[in-house]
């Protein structure tokens, strides 16, 4: 064998191992989501909330959030919802001020996006006479179970400072992509948060639904730019060894986009900042976790490293199949007589796809949800493509809106 040959070998031994361990590694961390402690209220209200809403242009979404939010089983004294209208040129703003919301209107062309309204929102909210011992931040799409503010009080009092929501779906059975997407939040509030809460380990923000204590805003500022805000923050956190936690109880249910383009365009912005934040925060992140023997930040610098993961196998997918199709003359490794056993990738893949309806039956899907599991496979593969034109548009800084257009109000929900 070539030395070229040798080291190709290496190199692709070495990324299906670390792919293979990844791998087995969340399916073990998973199945710590199969049990869902109790969560008991023992708290009564006490804790203060200004309630972020984001909003470009949501005039016709808007109304049903702030009706919703202003029906919370919470005192209402103790809560205040701030609509920041960030460079709307829509009727946003009077919307709001009609249904009874404060609105703030933010107008700058050089710095868009929902990272840079937040930080724009808190120096204002700083300057109020009324200070509030929390931030929870909502999107314009959004409904919130009437008791979320109750867990979050609970959550402050016990301790915690950065909370995050069970989010949930507001129009799964809209079309095959809203259900797909409904079945990726399934596994993921079961299988990846769940889990990690009941490990002790650190909670990813979700973008929405989110809950941080003011002081600690305060004193580390906001300071999350990027195209995923939450990621970025959530890194910063963890670096300060302040890890994210979770409230399964909690509810936000967030409208899922129904058409292929508009997912593509929402997960691509997504993998976009991912792969921004990972750039600034793996390495710190792995070092520190590995110089301080610390599961939970090497948990989260894994977490960043998921797109690549993506990446990773799609590369060795492609170079071990073309081995297979192409003449001995093109190979460049004998790669597929050296790597681990194909029945050791059939039961990964088989555990974790099983991981799907599982989670499903845990969290109560309607039926509809199972038989779109014959489809999801789509879906699934659909984040390749994604992931491999947001490594190469990482750089990309421009926020991607979604549209939203569909107003619905919380009893009018459907499982």
């Amino acid at each position: 064998m070539s030395i070229l040959g040798t080291l190709t070998d290496g190199a692709f031994i070495a990324l299906q191992g670390l792919t293979g361990a990844l791998s087995a590694y969340q399916v073990g961390v998973s199945l710590f989501g199969i049990r869902k402690p109790k969560d008991t209220i023992t708290h009564a209200p006490a804790k203060s909330f200004a309630i972020f809403v984001a909003a470009h242009n949501e005039a016709e979404v808007i109304e049903p959030l702030i009706e919703n939010l202003q029906r919370l089983d919470y005192p209402k004294e103790l809560y205040d919802i701030f609509v920041i209208c960030d460079n709307c040129t829509d009727n946003t703003a009077e919307i709001v001020r009609n249904a009874g919301a404060i609105a703030f209107e933010r107008f700058d062309d050089t710095k868009r996006g929902k990272g840079f309204a937040i930080e724009w929102m808190l120096e204002r909210l700083w300057e109020q006479e009324k200070q509030y011992d929390a931030v929870v931040m909502f999107d314009a799409d959004n409904l919130a179970a009437k008791d979320f503010l109750i867990h979050m009080n609970e959550k402050l009092m016990r301790g915690d400072r950065v909370i995050q929501g069970y989010l949930d779906t507001k129009n799964p059975n809209d079309s095959w992509i809203s259900v797909s997407m409904a079945i990726s939040y399934y596994f993921t509030n079961r299988m990846w948060q769940l889990a990690r809460y009941n490990l002790g380990l650190s909670n990813a923000l979700g973008g929405t639904g989110i809950c941080i204590d003011t002081d600690l805003l305060k004193e580390m500022g906001w300071g999350a730019h990027s195209l995923t805000e939450d990621v970025e923050f959530t890194a910063r956190c963890v670096q300060r060894g302040i890890y994210p936690t979770w409230a399964h109880d909690a509810k936000v249910y967030d409208e899922k986009p129904n058409t292929m383009k508009a997912s593509w365009n929402q997960r691509l912005r997504w993998m976009q900042g991912h792969f921004d934040c990972a750039s600034r925060y793996f390495w710190p992140l792995l070092g520190k976790s590995i110089k301080n023997r610390n599961w939970a930040m090497l948990d989260a610098a894994l977490y960043l490293f998921q797109p690549m993961r993506l990446l990773i196998i799609l590369l060795t997918s492609i170079i071990l199949y073309l081995q297979l199709v192409m003449p001995s003359w093109w190979a460049v490794t004998d790669v597929q007589r050296v790597l681990l056993p194909t029945e050791y990738w059939v039961l990964i893949n088989a555990l974790l796809y099983a991981q799907l309806p599982l989670s499903m039956w845990l969290e109560k899907a309607n039926w509809r949800a199972y038989a779109a599991l014959i489809i999801y496979p789509i879906f699934l593969i659909s984040w390749f493509p994604i992931t491999l034109v947001a490594f190469f548009t990482k750089n990309n800084k421009t926020w991607s809106h979604t549209v939203h257009n569909r107003a619905i109000r919380l009893d009018e929900l459907s499982n």
